[in-house]
């Protein structure tokens, strides 16, 4: 696998990954019964803890390239084209 291409899959898997997990534990503050700042969206989550959520985010991203690149290697899925220039 082209090193360019492995950090290009990498960043993609991150970026799905992280918008995968960005819902999961958030609660708003109309969902909680807690008094909302004024001047606030209502549906803007109370803690986003977008930090763990980045580093899980690259947990799942590096399993899913890890399992893409040993793919690649076996030959079960190829990056290249096959065959000759004309």
């Amino acid at each position: 696998m082209l090193s360019l291409l492995g950090v290009g899959i990498y960043l993609l898997l991150w970026w799905v990954a992280f918008f995968a997990v960005l819902p999961i534990g958030a609660h708003s503050a109309s969902e909680q019964s807690v008094d909302h700042v004024p001047g606030a969206e209502r549906g803007a989550p109370i803690r986003a803890n977008l930090g763990r959520k980045a580093l899980w985010a690259a947990g799942i991203a590096a399993a899913v390239w890890a399992a893409i690149f040993v793919a690649s290697r076996m030959g079960l899925i190829g990056f290249l084209p096959h065959g000759g220039a004309d």
